[in-house]
């Protein structure tokens, strides 16, 4: 059974930056894409970045591309996601997705997620 876990999240000031770890124990070799997304209060959870783990092809919801990076250590099975000039619209519970078929994949199409961590920007 593979479960991501997430950790890195916390409170920090606009402008600020913090950095996401997904943690997926367990990962088949064969698993080819893990995801974050963000749940704000009151809203739909909604993609962030994604990232293949052979290759690191990565994409982008347009909301944080430019300000986000997402990358992946194949041999700490690990992924990251560098959040920086954090603005307070990005205040949301962040959840690690593990295992869609393809990059740019919908919230429905991945198997495996995370618990969940708070990301709160203060303005």
């Amino acid at each position: 059974q593979v479960q991501p876990v997430e950790s890195g999240g916390g409170l920090v000031q606009a402008g600020g930056s913090l950095r996401l770890s997904c943690a997926v124990p367990g990962r088949d070799y064969s698993m080819y894409v893990t995801g974050w997304f963000r749940q704000a209060p009151g809203k739909e959870r909604e993609f962030v970045a994604s990232i293949t783990w052979r290759g690191g092809s990565t994409y982008y919801a347009n909301s944080v591309e430019g300000r986000f990076t997402i990358s992946r250590d194949n041999a700490k099975n690990t992924v990251y996601l560098q959040m920086n000039s954090l603005k307070p619209e990005d205040t949301a519970v962040y959840y690690c997705a593990a295992e869609a078929g393809r990059l740019i994949a919908s919230k429905e199409e991945y198997k495996y997620w995370g618990q969940g961590t708070q990301v709160t920007v203060s303005s």
